[in-house]
């Protein structure tokens, strides 16, 4: 092959790799700041509480592990298909072992798997202890198939059902202890802009507790598959003042829904089955 011929095709690769290079950069740079937000936070969404940089941390420090092992793969064989590629009709040399490698392919995975097993173990810690106290307790019964939330410092409560999502409110910059439960099914308790979440066992009550930082509205949702109507568990959540958090307490008073309701509770889908049978209604 000529020299003008080995070229042309090094010409080509430069290009194209400069047209990726430059279509990258047009997308990132036309990426709105929140889009780009969300790029920093490798599609976590923007955080709500004290707690998040805890997860928000990890969940970066695993990425970067990960494409630390990811460029060490792809390198090495990159390497290989360079070094040991085919020359003529003879075989490369071939060994048994590489006793290098195979030293490398041992002790790598140790400095990605150690300071990440170190580093999940140190943040779960202290994402689950709830010896500080809290400001406020709310109960979270998770039932099929819909959320009950006791407000259990002003003994009020709000009940979900499968058609009407039921709204959690909280204070902003109170720490919130919530005490899981459910009388059916495990269940997950999920908010995702708290980055946590939280198994609801039969029989096994859990705990966790958050600190709200940022007001606003957010969405809420189980986790577990946990029967034919797992979909409909969904709920809202409420960060607001002080003021309004206690409004919102007052006027579930107001409303009769005083007390605090105790698992186990009949589900939700259930009790409108049991409502159709009482006054004749047809149920398939």
């Amino acid at each position: 092959m000529s020299q003008s011929g080995r070229v042309r095709p090094a010409r080509r690769r430069a290009a194209t790799a400069a047209v990726l290079l430059l279509g990258t950069v047009l997308v990132l740079g036309g990426c709105s700041a929140e889009q780009r937000d969300e790029w920093s936070r490798l599609a976590l969404p923007e955080p709500a509480t004290e707690e998040t940089p805890l997860i928000g941390n990890l969940w970066i420090g695993a990425w970067i592990a990960a494409f630390a092992v990811g460029v060490l793969v792809w390198g090495l064989i990159i390497w290989a298909v360079i070094a040991y590629r085919r020359r003529g009709d003879e075989l490369p040399k071939q060994t048994r072992f590489n006793i290098p490698i195979e030293f490398l392919y041992t002790v790598a995975p140790l400095f990605v798997l150690v300071p990440l097993f170190y580093f999940t173990a140190d943040h779960q810690e202290q994402l689950t202890d709830t010896s500080q106290e809290p400001d406020l307790v709310v109960g979270v019964i998770g039932q099929q198939w819909s959320w009950t939330f006791n407000y259990l410092d002003e003994e009020v409560h709000e009940i979900g059902t499968i058609n009407d999502r039921p709204t959690l409110y909280l204070p902003v910059g109170q720490t919130v202890r919530f005490e899981l439960e459910s009388p059916d099914v495990i269940h997950s308790f999920w908010v995702p802009a708290f980055y946590m979440k939280m198994d609801v066992i039969p029989g096994h009550p859990n705990s966790f507790q958050v600190t709200p930082d940022r007001e606003g509205s957010y969405a809420g949702r189980c986790a577990e598959l946990c029967g034919a109507y797992h979909q409909s568990m969904l709920f809202n959540v409420e960060v607001v003042s002080e003021q309004e958090y206690q409004d919102h307490v007052d006027g579930l008073r107001e409303a009769g829904q005083e007390g605090i309701i105790e698992p186990p509770i009949r589900g939700a889908y259930d009790d409108e089955v049991l409502s159709e049978e009482n006054t004749g209604g047809d149920h398939e």
